[in-house]
């Protein structure tokens, strides 16, 4: 129950920043035009509590005079999964024609496509600022050598071997293993080939090897394109103690907890962290009798590793071990400058953007399952896992999700503010606004569109939980 509350809570606190700031964006915008705000709210339906400001209380407008009648609303609603900002506008209100100029719709088309984008811009401003605040301490990383190569996998027949430095991925530079997961995220559900530049370890030579993919993880639901092609990094001896587990992971479900130290899997003995992994890989549903060693004493447990993917028969079971002591020739750190480190946040925060936009295409034309679609439930247990992991991963989360918020809120779909940023470029185009009734019916759409996805995220996160 203690992990259910806690992930509850990093939902709240994960939603509200990215929530507030989203809507702050319109705000601010929209109050820079003049345009009076009626009501802020953080959360949908039956406020909970409410402030109201008046002009006096609140001289905001800079350029403009208020309407003495006016008064901006600041609200905490019931269902704290969103927010919304209502503008004054004469067309859901009686407003004394002098006001009108505090009125959204009377503003100029321009100033309400800049209020519509102002909010999905505030997110991208929200990623930078987390990914600089990251950069600007240095980024640290592992480099990316390989490990034992699965001899049947595509990356052995396709030439790479233990011990080889991955250099670059296509045309891409992969200093770290992080970087290079990056890169092969980028090829989901592509069918051609992926170029792997490697440092030989013996020679001191660079190598190129090609290694052909057919839509590649295209029907998995939480993809592993390292592990797909056979490719593992190479890491120190540890051994087999357990030091991080999921929330819905079968590890925890069979009862292991943190601290304990797997010793032998059907009686025969574990020396270290990388022959349990290939125990278990190997077991897809699969009862494993467990002993292992807890405080000093011996117990036993009963496990069966999850099967992930139909298409890829290898076994999860939600646990990781304790954290790993890297040889310093092994680490790598990038420092920047103040400067260096905004450019780079930048430069990152557009990299995941583009990603985004590229996995929403390949999800539409069917190249990669909807079920990499999640919902609350997920988000929440996500939160709650980066949030243990420390604040570094809790922030970078953050900035994954401002991104994903406000590139979704950009898509041209009614309801959104992408929708609205079309309805005021075609008034633009035609030099007056869509019909209502076009409008209308556009948004009965639109809200169809968003209940489908959100009832589809949210059926993907049950199957996630009940597995």
């Amino acid at each position: 129950m203690s992990d259910f509350i806690q992930s509850v809570f990093a939902l709240l606190v994960t939603f509200t920043i990215l929530v507030t700031v989203h809507e702050l964006g319109h705000y601010l915008v929209a109050r820079f035009f003049g345009v009076h705000v009626l009501r802020f709210s953080l959360g949908f339906g039956t406020p909970v509590y409410k402030m109201s400001l008046t002009k006096k209380d609140v001289p905001i407008s800079w350029k403009h005079n208020e309407p003495e009648f006016a008064q901006t609303e600041f609200t905490l609603s019931a269902i704290p999964l969103g927010g919304y900002v209502k503008f004054l506008d004469d067309r859901e209100q009686d407003v004394p024609q002098e006001f009108w100029g505090f009125c959204y719709n009377h503003k100029g088309a321009w100033q309400r496509i800049a209020i519509a984008a102002a909010g999905p811009v505030a997110n991208f401003l929200l990623a930078i600022f987390c990914y600089w605040s990251l950069f600007v301490g240095g980024e640290a990383g592992v480099s990316p050598v390989l490990g034992p190569v699965d001899p049947e996998s595509i990356a052995s027949k396709s030439g790479l071997k233990p011990n080889q430095e991955i250099i670059r991925i296509d045309s891409k530079e992969t200093r770290t293993w992080r970087e290079v997961n990056i890169r092969l995220l980028e090829h989901l559900g592509e069918t051609g080939e992926i170029v792997f530049t490697v440092l030989n370890e013996e020679t001191s030579a660079l190598s190129v090897h090609k290694v052909p993919i057919s839509n590649f993880l295209s029907k998995s639901d939480e993809p592993n394109p390292a592990s797909a092609l056979g490719l593992v990094l190479s890491k120190p001896t540890q051994s087999a103690k357990i030091g991080e587990l999921s929330v819905d992971g079968r590890a925890r479900a069979s009862g292991l907890r943190i601290g304990d130290e797997v010793k032998k899997v059907d009686n025969k003995a574990i020396y270290n962290w990388q022959d349990f992994v290939a125990i278990i890989q190997a077991n897809p549903e699969a009862s494993l009798n467990l002993e292992i060693e807890r405080g000093g004493f011996s117990k036993n447990i009963i496990l069966v590793p999850e099967q992930k993917s139909k298409d890829m028969p290898i076994g999860y079971i939600g646990a990781s071990s304790e954290r790993i002591e890297w040889p310093k020739d092994r680490l790598v750190l990038n420092e920047y400058s103040f400067l260096g480190s905004l450019s780079k946040s930048i430069e990152k925060t557009l990299d995941v953007i583009g990603f985004t936009l590229d996995s929403l295409r390949k999800m539409l034309l069917g190249l990669i399952s909807t079920k990499n679609l999640s919902g609350p439930i997920t988000i929440a247990s996500v939160a709650n896992d980066t949030v243990s992991n420390g604040i570094s991963s809790y922030i970078s989360f953050i900035a994954l999700l401002s991104i994903s918020l406000g590139v979704i809120n950009l898509l041209p779909v009614p309801m959104l503010d992408g929708g609205h940023i079309v309805y005021y470029v075609i008034e633009l185009v035609r030099g007056k606004p869509l019909p209502d009734r076009v409008q209308n019916f556009a948004s009965q759409v639109g809200i169809f569109m968003l209940l489908g996805i959100m009832t589809l995220a949210v059926y993907n996160d049950i199957m996630r939980v009940i597995g």
